[in-house]
């Protein structure tokens, strides 16, 4: 058995020179000093971001990971631990790495980072497609039974029954069906489905043909972000492998069952997330939500019948085939079945992907994966879960369950798994500002509650932060958050007030000091900041004086500095330059 050097080499890894980690590498090599083999193998990301990471992996000895590898420690690695057998200690995965993956359970992930995503080989050494070759022929109706008896959800947002939304396509009636991924992931810091989709294609694959035999569709469709060339790189070519090794296409396993899978590559709009905007998009129309019922399953790709799931979702199903919905249903919660997949960002020591038990809490999440706050001195304030359209909760709530019905009940959602933890230096303000201000931006405009209601609270928002809120402002904001919810179109702009109505639930004192006082706690609104000398400390150095861009600072040699409001832009150059920090 040959050893290997596994090299991250998904869209973080590249970022960080994966691919000339990996030349590097291949150069020495082939120089043919060493007294073995080594196979090098470019993996997906494998969820932490330490890039670039890379495993030795010889068979006849413990694995060494390193992390932070950069194409000029190359040469150190392959002198001392290559051809001296002694691991190069400074690049060694410590603590952080190990309590990264120590609190996670990786069944949707358990390849990313570990096999080559473009050798369907690979995936096959490890059980892949042995789930579409133990359903062929099986009645479809039992293998929905068994999606339902597991209590697999929807991992796109809403949390749907995903055995449900099969048994309706299926009794659809209709020769013609079709399946379709969503792969939009239009949330920010979302990188979920692209990591699955570059780490491990042939899963969305396997899932996709089972829930396609299961409803009776022939064609399906993965509907992917042009701004994901690696994943889209990686999947078509998975297509191309599965259709050459019998898996796609005519008589699937040697049956009756056929199916083709195509990409759609969408041109970014967040809005085509939403399932009948993103079949609009599909058709060559203007990507816009359109009221349901009927819903897709009935009436969807071209009026046919159509399942539509998200890459996570599908991604499950082989695992749930595989070994049943027993094992499945043992993980997670009474009524959120399975494990759950996060992008993981903000101020934690750990950012990544990490992939938990549903019923996990916050605090287990972001003190176990997440390492805890990346500055102990700041302290946890709140976190925004479920993207843009998500919430932010408090640190009263960091022991809510990570599961559909906790995190609904607080007022924010699950979402398709983002998560930002926040430090006592972010205002929650300036926070729900900005989650609306990419809503307002990327609203298709079709209904009034979404594109008038939104943007007269972005407004509000923005005089707020300004210092030019008034005490009615909080009501305004109350009833035209609980207006846009009840009233607009699609799940998208329903769902967009909520880190507006979670801040003022959970924050309420923030929206008063900025409103009541025109101070923002957190020093970040910068309308309300003004910027002063403590004179009884200052020691008249003038190096404030000599960095100011705007000329506000007055100096002269033996006397106190002195800021002018009125030409202070705020550009905290004086608080940097000031030696004693005696500027507030």
């Amino acid at each position: 058995m040959k050893a290997e050097i596994l090299i991250c080499a998904g869209t973080s890894g590249i970022s960080a020179e994966a691919d000339s980690v990996a030349e590097e590498f291949a150069g020495r090599i082939n120089s043919g000093k060493l007294d073995r083999e080594y196979s090098i193998i470019k993996t997906g990301d494998r969820g932490l971001f330490k890039d670039v990471i890379v495993d030795i992996k010889d068979p006849e000895k413990e694995r060494v990971t390193y992390v932070d590898v950069t194409p000029g420690d190359v040469p150190e690695i392959y002198e001392e631990h290559l051809l001296n057998g002694n691991p190069v200690k400074r690049l060694l995965a410590g603590s952080d790495y190990e309590n990264f993956f120590r609190g996670q359970k990786r069944i949707v992930l358990e390849n990313c980072g570990e096999i080559n995503p473009e050798d369907i080989d690979a995936y096959l050494s490890r059980g892949g497609y042995s789930s579409v070759e133990k359903i062929a022929g099986e009645d479809p109706s039992v293998i929905i039974q068994e999606i339902k008896n597991s209590g697999l959800r929807g991992r796109g947002g809403a949390g749907f029954p995903s055995g449900l939304k099969w048994e309706f396509a299926r009794k659809a009636p209709g020769e013609k069906k079709y399946i379709i991924c969503n792969a939009d992931e239009g949330d920010p810091g979302a990188f979920m489905d692209r990591s699955i989709l570059e780490g491990d294609p042939h899963s969305v694959i396997e899932g996709m043909i089972i829930a396609a035999y299961a409803v009776g569709a022939g064609e399906g469709y993965i509907y992917c972000r042009a701004e994901y060339p690696l994943a889209i790189k990686r999947i078509k070519k998975a297509i191309s492998q599965a259709e050459e090794k019998g898996f796609l296409g005519d008589g699937i396993c040697g049956g009756g069952f056929s199916f083709d899978i195509k990409i759609k590559q969408g041109a970014g709009a967040f809005v085509c997330g939403e399932e009948t905007a993103l079949i609009a998009s599909i058709e060559g129309r203007r990507g816009m939500p359109v009221p349901r019922p009927p819903f897709p399953a009935q009436q969807g790709l071209w009026k046919k019948p159509t399942m539509i799931s998200n890459v996570e979702t599908l991604a499950n199903v082989r695992h749930i085939i595989k070994r049943g919905a027993e094992w499945f249903s043992s993980i997670g919660t009474e009524k959120s079945k399975g494990t759950k997949v996060f992008a993981l960002a903000g101020k934690v020591k750990n950012t990544g992907l990490v992939e938990v038990p549903m019923g996990t809490t916050i605090r287990q999440l972001i003190y176990g994966p997440g390492g805890g706050m990346e500055k102990k001195r700041s302290g946890f304030k709140g976190a925004q879960i479920g993207g843009p359209s998500g919430g932010c909760l408090p640190e009263s709530l960091l022991d809510t369950s990570i599961d559909y019905e906790s995190i609904t009940a607080t007022g924010a959602i699950m979402g398709s798994g983002g998560m930002v933890v926040m430090d006592a230096d972010t205002c929650m303000v300036d926070v729900a500002r900005f989650f609306l201000d990419f809503t307002v931006e990327e609203s298709c405009g079709k209904c009034v509650p979404c594109r008038v209601g939104l943007k007269r609270m972005l407004e509000v928002l923005d005089e707020i932060t300004m210092g030019k809120g008034r005490p009615e402002h909080i009501d305004f904001l109350k009833e035209m958050s609980s207006t846009v919810k009840s009233a607009a179109l699609c799940g998208l702009g329903s769902t967009a007030p909520n880190p507006v109505s979670t801040t003022l639930k959970y924050f309420y004192d923030e929206y008063l000091a900025h409103i009541e006082d025109k101070k923002c706690p957190s020093l970040v609104c910068m309308e309300l900041i003004s910027f002063e000398v403590v004179k009884e400390k200052c020691i008249k150095c003038g190096r404030c004086y000599q960095v100011c861009p705007a000329g506000a600072v007055t100096w002269e040699k033996k006397k106190d500095a002195e800021i002018d409001k009125d030409k202070c832009i705020k550009c905290r150059a004086c608080i940097s330059a000031c030696p004693v920090k005696v500027i507030k």
